[in-house]
């Protein structure tokens, strides 16, 4: 999942090299967080938030045919 999440995020900015998903997981929960470039951030949650809603929505549905669930934070 932790890749699903790396290629959607690498795919929409513009300096992919900066970008950086770190997780952790805690019993059935899996801890998602991404760290793009301050340029970059806006590019990964949209306007109104509907990027960053489409990416926690893949991730959901990535996690749940696998009996996990996903907690996704974009820095």
């Amino acid at each position: 999942m932790q890749n699903v999440i790396e290629y959607i995020a690498r795919s929409l900015v513009e300096n992919p090299e900066q970008v950086q998903v770190d997780s952790h997981r805690v019993g059935s929960t899996l801890y998602v967080d991404v760290t793009a470039a301050p340029g970059d951030v806006g590019r990964l949650i949209g306007r109104k938030g509907r990027t960053a809603q489409s990416i926690r929505l893949v991730a959901r549905a990535a996690a749940a045919r696998q009996g996990m669930r996903i907690v996704v934070d974009i820095d």
